[in-house]
């Protein structure tokens, strides 16, 4: 029998006052966090807040597996000793919610148990997460947080009064289409790939051509305080486990930073450098134009065209990814692993993902510094979880 730890938390500001809740679920065998759970619920108490979070937690965990058995952890003393039964239920707020949570799972197959509110950092950073876009006045999903970087599809649910929810393990049975969360669990969690494009160069804001064959930039300071800010992001989700990065200048610089501010060694992988743009390395888009019309039309034209010199035709490219992700994929099944990587290798690895043709390339934007996540599942179907989130240097 399968069995699931649920951590939730819940929090008032005013008590009453504009209140939310987060819940996590996690595999008790492995520490793997499979779902997340989150939502602002406007006026109300401390207690109702933290049995909402309950709620939430134990109706994920039954999404993922009705018949297994519940491990919850919270820091409400009052929660836990009222659904222990050991205290009474006396509020009439919260003697509804009490039953609602006692109907999901079988009571012998729950078990409670009080942590201290440091131990609960997961659930209570969801909660306060959920009250500040409420008090902004802003539907908010949880975001990888990844089992990370796991992004939820739950702007909709929010705005129909349901909570936000990430899937963090688990893919849709063919032909169904869920919001929320998902409804195979036996596919287990997905490898995560977070794809970080690198922080700006000097080439960067003036839009040069700066691939794998050029001068190799070093960041700039401007990109040194992007990857700072992201390193920052990426700590306060605390998912990543592995970092990996392109052997260019740029994307060890900031892998480098990145993985400090995480406590993580940075390891190269070659598969991921950037395209070889040949002759128009260090060029702007208009300058190519004007020396190589006819090699810049026959490239935008054909995915199997090369640049000025000898360069890397994006067929060659994408399949150098594939090798790669592939690669990846198998040896961090279930794992969540950072890419710091470069344009056009985050664009393919999106584009191979959604099945879409080559010319996909040309109108995706990918911002410096900028998040993408990619979730892969055991059957061979991918998901795209983020694209292009530059919330993080705002």
């Amino acid at each position: 029998m399968r069995e699931f730890i649920v951590e939730a938390d819940g929090g008032s500001r005013g008590n009453p006052g504009p209140a939310g809740y987060g819940a996590v679920v996690c595999d008790a065998a492995t520490g793997q966090t499979l779902l997340e759970a989150a939502e602002y619920i406007g006026v109300a108490t401390n207690n109702v807040a933290e049995y909402r979070g309950l709620l939430a937690g134990l109706r994920a965990a039954h999404t993922l597996d009705p018949a297994a058995t519940v491990h919850v952890r919270m820091d409400s003393k009052l929660v836990i000793e009222q659904m222990s039964g050991r205290w009474k239920i006396k509020h009439p707020s919260m003697k509804p919610l009490a039953t609602q949570a006692r109907g999901i799972f079988p009571p012998d197959r729950v078990t409670y148990e009080w942590i201290p509110r440091a131990e609960n950092k997961h659930a209570d950073r969801l909660a306060n997460e959920a009250m500040d876009a409420g008090a902004r006045g802003e539907q908010w999903s949880p975001a990888d947080s990844v089992a990370d970087m796991d992004v939820a599809a739950g702007s909709s649910a929010a705005a129909a009064g349901t909570p936000a929810v990430v899937a963090a393990g688990h893919q849709d049975a063919p032909g169904t289409t869920t919001r929320g969360w998902t409804s195979a669990p036996d596919l287990g969690a997905p490898a995560t790939l977070v794809l970080l494009r690198h922080g700006e160069t000097p080439l960067t804001p003036q839009k040069r051509f700066s691939g794998s064959g050029g001068t190799d930039p070093a960041l700039s300071a401007a990109g040194r305080d992007q990857a700072q800010r992201v390193a920052d992001a990426l700590a306060r989700r605390g998912t990543v486990q592995t970092v990996l990065a392109s052997p260019l200048t740029r994307t060890r610089e900031t892998a480098e930073i990145v993985a400090a501010r995480l406590g993580l060694d940075v390891v190269i992988e070659d598969g991921l450098r950037e395209t070889d743009f040949g002759a128009w390395e260090g060029l702007t888009f208009g300058e190519v134009r004007d020396r190589y019309p006819d090699d810049l039309n026959a490239w935008l034209a054909d995915p199997a065209a090369r640049p000025t010199g000898g360069g890397e035709s994006f067929a060659e490219v994408a399949a150098r990814i594939a090798v790669t992700k592939d690669e990846l994929v198998t040896a961090h099944a279930g794992r969540t692993v950072l890419l710091v990587t470069h344009v056009t290798p985050i664009k393919t690895l999106v584009r191979l993902a959604l099945g879409a043709p080559p010319e996909s390339l040309f109108r995706m934007e990918l911002s410096a510094a900028s998040l993408s996540a990619v979730a892969y599942y055991a059957d061979g179907n991918a998901s795209v979880r983020l694209f292009n989130d530059t919330s993080h240097l705002r």
